[in-house]
């Protein structure tokens, strides 16, 4: 049954919003943090601790937000939500409700975007190593197929051929771009050309509809050199007779988690070695003030040059080449807010303080780039004044000595107490679900899907 929530007469808990790196929030979220805090106590208490609350409408806000900056230039354009980024099933809902496709990197992220009502002439299949099993079920379904290279071409071709009614397979050729020399993923331009021969050899159970590739980082003009770049190849496969009509680039549109000016003065002054309990300085970062968010982004790179003269969209509409992206992260911008109860603080030597949660850096948090969540969480605690400041970091419940969620010393503003919660805000882009796992033989973290929100009522149910 959901569960809706209504405002109480008094709150329970007081709300201590962040002193250095504050969150950018969804209103409709921040309102429930700040209104209704106790609400979340009580979820804690019924479905554990972490606990992930995923919110559809964000989703199909973002999503809204790239198709207006794709109509406003008249470009011919398919999205592709990159399902990787997150496990939610109502996320993969609320895409297939706001008339997008979705990208998808196994069989099982495929039967999941067909479960929640995309159609599978939607849905794009990216990565190197598809199984047998999996190549089957993408072209009984009608999706689209990156080839990422001749030995998968190969593979590809093989499984249809073993068909007993062999069906056409839809398919793009993924190249590697010439600033990605060492990338294990895509072909180079000999090998591109190689595929496009085949292609013309095999129209019987081929059906070419373009090219793809996926760039690291979050730069407009390597994306912009790639396309060009690709142009080329769009020209070469017509003159063997073929008809491309899509440019795949990819995803890495940027996010913007905090204000940029915050950021900025952040790695300025506050983030150098004494910042950090094991006194280190990450390496490297998401870019969490980003300067340009992904709306910004696409209208930058469908203004860069493609040729003299002519910009990217200009030449997208002559060529009548369809533009697709493959956002993930900036698609679930604001779509998640994480839970950690406390269970304790602990004084240690040289003066330190270590928080400690129900929950472990597996349920959050970059610990797959070997870096930081550079946001601060929001404390919602039953402390009454006056409160007592201090500084510490975050670690997880685990008996691993680098389990820990933010290695960086946060000031709050009262010392988090037992059954107090630490909210982690816009944690659907890979933070929340990545490497969770039953370490301890721990459950792994509850994910509710919130349904919003009339004159303050939120409802939640099971996300499966």
């Amino acid at each position: 049954m959901p569960i809706t929530n209504s405002p109480t007469a008094e709150p329970l808990t007081e709300v201590h919003q962040p002193a250095m790196l504050k969150p950018l929030i969804d209103p409709i979220i921040s309102r429930l943090i700040n209104n209704f805090p106790d609400k979340l106590v009580a979820l804690i208490k019924q479905h554990g601790s972490p606990l992930n609350l995923v919110w559809p409408h964000a989703l199909e806000s973002n999503t809204h937000a790239l198709l207006a900056v794709l109509k406003q230039y008249s470009v011919p354009h398919a999205i592709f939500y990159g399902a990787k980024a997150n496990k939610s099933q109502s996320l993969l809902v609320a895409a297939a409700n706001s008339g997008v496709g979705v990208d998808v990197s196994s069989v099982h992220e495929l039967q999941a975007a067909l479960r929640a009502g995309t159609p599978g002439a939607r849905i794009c299949a990216t990565g190197p190593a598809k199984t047998a099993f999996f190549h089957q079920a993408l072209v009984s379904s009608g999706s689209l197929i990156s080839i990422d290279s001749l030995e998968e071409f190969e593979h590809l071709q093989y499984v249809i051929e073993a068909q007993p009614t062999p069906t056409k397979a839809r398919v793009l050729l993924r190249y590697r771009p010439k600033t990605s020399p060492q990338s294990r993923f895509g072909m180079s331009s000999q090998d591109l050309l190689e595929g496009l021969q085949r292609l013309t050899k095999h129209t019987d159970i081929f059906h070419f509809e373009g090219f793809h590739f996926h760039l690291g980082g979050y730069g407009v003009e390597s994306r912009a050199q790639a396309l060009r770049e690709i142009s080329g190849f769009v020209e070469a496969a017509r003159e063997m007779g073929l008809n491309p009509q899509m440019i795949d680039i990819g995803g890495g549109l940027p996010i913007r988690y905090v204000e940029p000016q915050i950021y900025a003065r952040f790695l300025q002054n506050d983030n150098k070695p004494s910042h950090y309990y094991n006194q280190k300085v990450p390496e490297a970062y998401y870019p969490y003030g980003s300067d340009l968010t992904a709306p910004q982004w696409l209208a930058l790179l469908l203004e860069a040059e493609h040729s003299p003269g002519v910009s990217i969209a200009t030449y997208l509409k002559l060529q009548n080449i369809t533009l697709a992206l493959e956002p993930g992260r900036s698609l679930v911008d604001q779509a998640a807010i994480s839970l950690f109860r406390v269970t304790r603080t602990k004084q240690l030597a040289f003066n330190k303080t270590v928080i400690f949660v129900e929950g472990s850096s597996f349920s959050a948090c970059e610990t797959w780039f070997a870096s930081e969540y550079l946001l601060d969480p929001i404390l919602i605690s039953s402390q009454q004044p006056p409160y007592a400041p201090i500084q510490a970091y975050i670690a997880g419940h685990s008996c691993l000595d680098d389990d820990v969620i933010t290695y960086r010393l946060i000031n709050f503003s009262t010392a988090p107490r037992p059954g107090d919660i630490l909210i982690y805000v816009n944690t659907a882009g890979y933070q929340m679900d990545l490497l969770e796992n039953e370490f301890h033989r721990h459950p792994l973290p509850r994910r509710l899907t919130a349904s919003c929100c009339t004159q303050g009522h939120y409802a939640f149910s099971p996300d499966y």
